[in-house]
């Protein structure tokens, strides 16, 4: 145990406790003396502590063993976002949360980490053989489409998408073929090219057929992004006053519990989602680029680790954790700054959140799993597995 301890990188860990720090305060800030929203920061704090628990279980748990039964995980995440439809809550638009008393689970978080571990061991299973259109990349995107159009009809856009990105990202390295990606990202970009100039030239109707099949709240989400002069003021004032928030901070910022926006709460959920928004009011451009690199040393460590990893399994699941984290950095921050659309994203590790949290602590405790148990030779991997046939090694 002593020398598994030892294999800790302790620059990741230092970045987890810097990042605490950074959300624990900027919390502090927009929530301090406010009825329903004093105390958050100790509840972030009880959210950190349970958080590290579940990093330091994952860190010293072989991460073999869990990709080994990821088939199983999918399958109970898939009939978990089903019940969820069924059963669950509706929270800022979305169907997405089940209640157990005063706590709430967001199973579409979940589930990204989930995926993650499934797509690695589908990928692993290859043996370093090139996919195949109809044999591999089809099947790989049915396995996620799934999830994703589950996920859709419960309005929740935005981790709906962060599951594509993952697969993007697994499909980079899973030794795809030069030519099938070159043709997917042709058609990618073509699809969101044709998307938005068919959403700005045939708004109105788009509008109406999105009223009618009670999607009107991505009405809100995009009309502020692509046709900000047809959005209503309900519709274009949480971006409106993000971004004269941010443009207000300047390069030092107004100052820590100073901004004028954030403190008035004139930019919504600024303990949550838009809590970047804080951040660059308060502590400016230099602030805002404090935090981008902390997050930079975080991936480039991951990526470190991914690249001295000996187990081919090890890679796919750093790489997914990766683009998950890419994903939640740009389209958080990005929403803010007219790059995205507003999503409701969270900030990984500085939102209050506790199912978000603490999918981001276990991410980067598999992480640390893969230091720690991935320099052993591929022969010395758990001998059966769920995908393999009898006899075989994964």
């Amino acid at each position: 145990m002593l020398q598994k301890i030892k294999k800790v990188d302790g620059v990741i860990v230092v970045i987890l406790v810097l990042l605490m720090a950074v959300s624990i305060f900027a919390i502090y800030s927009v929530t301090h003396g406010r009825d329903k929203l004093d105390g958050f920061q100790i509840r972030m704090i009880k959210f950190y502590v349970l958080g590290f628990v579940a990093f330091l279980g994952l860190t010293f748990v072989d991460y073999r063993i869990l990709v080994k039964y990821g088939l199983y995980a999918y399958i109970s995440g898939v009939a978990l976002l089903i019940l969820v439809s069924f059963i669950g809550t509706e929270q800022n638009g979305a169907q997405g949360w089940i209640k157990f008393g005063s706590i709430g689970l967001q199973p579409a978080e979940l589930f990204k980490l989930v995926l993650i571990l499934f797509l690695a061991a589908v990928l692993y299973r290859k043996n370093k053989h090139k996919l195949s259109f109809w044999g591999d990349i089809i099947p790989l995107g049915l396995i996620t489409l799934l999830p994703f159009l589950v996920v859709i009809s419960q309005n929740d856009l935005g981790n709906a998408l962060s599951y594509i990105v993952i697969l993007i990202g697994l499909l980079w390295i899973g030794n795809i073929k030069f030519s099938h990606a070159l043709i997917g990202l042709l058609v990618m970009a073509s699809a969101a090219t044709a998307g938005i100039m068919s959403y700005i030239h045939f708004h109105d109707d788009i509008k109406t057929f999105l009223t009618d099949i009670n999607r009107s709240h991505w009405i809100e989400r995009f009309d502020p992004w692509l046709v900000p002069d047809k959005a209503t003021a309900k519709a274009s004032y949480h971006t409106k006053n993000a971004k004269l928030a941010i443009a207000s901070g300047g390069m030092s910022g107004e100052g820590y519990m100073e901004g004028t926006s954030v403190q008035t709460d004139r930019v919504p959920y600024t303990y949550s989602d838009s809590i970047f928004v804080q951040i660059a009011e308060e502590f400016g451009f230099v602030g805002s680029a404090a935090v981008l690199l902390l997050y930079f040393i975080l991936i480039h460590r991951m990526i470190l680790i991914a690249l001295e990893c000996r187990d081919r399994s090890g890679p796919f699941l750093i790489v997914g954790v990766v683009a998950m984290m890419l994903y939640q950095i740009f389209e958080n921050i990005g929403a803010f700054i007219g790059l995205m659309p507003l999503t409701g994203i969270t900030l990984p590790f500085i939102s209050y959140g506790g199912t978000s949290l603490l999918i981001n602590m276990a991410s980067i405790g598999l992480v640390m799993s893969v230091k720690l148990h991935g320099q052993e030779v591929e022969e010395d991997l758990p001998k059966k597995s769920v995908y393999s046939a009898p006899g075989k090694q994964m």
